[in-house]
């Protein structure tokens, strides 16, 4: 079985700039790691591995630097690792990246299993993992918090709903979304960082992945930013002193201006 992760790096700090005219988030010289929700999609490929056999390769859309989060994951235990990477995919929105993914792992070829992290914390939109699935044509079970089976045909698990949990079984090859009740991620083991540092990762342009060039980068994103700002955020404060039954008043009169009382 072949096991695909597809992850993201994405910027270790909540101090975050964006570009004025580009309207994107300033990566260079900015602290980055793979995206939290991404550790979990690659824990469980590396479970699964380890349980059923096969192997597991890593996959990231992004700069020249994102081959540090391959690094990464391949020091966790995973077997391959493969950057895409061109200036044509700049610009992309989750679409355009879905798209591009999808082309990178047609061309990767016969994955039972895709794996997802829910979301980015850059964008926590949970958008690419479906729309990754409408372009390969495979079903996709978003949410998943366990897995129970896997054979050459299906798989069972349960995801989370709103308010409980639904076991289900798709068909494979499948996409799963996972959340971080899924498993605990490990630590790079030393022969894992020892490997991560002799491996040699490839670059795939969009010469290597191919497709419709108009479905690539900002030409082919749908959606645009048209602004973005940083909210301000404004503390305030206030101290009481008193009784007991003092400051169950000066509690209850801020309540009552707050109109919640």
């Amino acid at each position: 079985m072949k096991y695909v992760v597809c992850i993201k790096q994405v910027p270790d700090t909540m101090e975050v700039k964006v570009d004025p005219v580009t309207k994107r988030i300033i990566r260079e010289g900015v602290p980055s790691i793979i995206n939290p929700y991404d550790m979990y999609a690659i824990e469980e490929a590396i479970r699964l591995k380890e349980r059923f056999g096969g192997s597991v390769c890593a996959i990231t859309m992004g700069p020249p630097q994102a081959e540090t989060a391959l690094r990464e994951a391949i020091a966790l235990g995973v077997d391959e690792a493969i950057l895409v990477s061109d200036r044509a995919f700049g610009g992309s929105d989750t679409w355009a990246t879905a798209y591009t993914l999808s082309r990178a792992i047609s061309k990767i070829g016969d994955a039972t299993l895709i794996f997802c992290g829910r979301e980015a914390l850059d964008g926590s939109t949970g958008q690419v993992g479906p729309e990754l699935a409408e372009f390969l044509e495979v079903p996709i079970v978003a949410y998943v918090s366990k897995i129970h089976s896997l054979d050459d045909s299906f798989l069972e698990c349960d995801r989370l709903m709103e308010d409980h949990y639904e076991t289900v079984k798709t068909p494979l090859p499948a996409i799963l979304t996972v959340i971080k009740e899924i498993n605990e991620p490990r630590l790079p083991s030393l022969r894992g960082i020892m490997k991560s540092k002799k491996e040699e990762i490839p670059v795939w342009t969009k010469e290597d992945i191919g497709g419709d060039d108009d479905s690539f980068g900002q030409e082919g994103s749908p959606t645009k930013v048209v602004e973005i700002w940083r909210p301000e955020l404004k503390k305030e404060g206030k101290v009481a002193t008193g009784s007991n039954e003092e400051l169950v008043d000066v509690l209850y009169s801020e309540l009552k201006h707050l109109g919640v009382a």
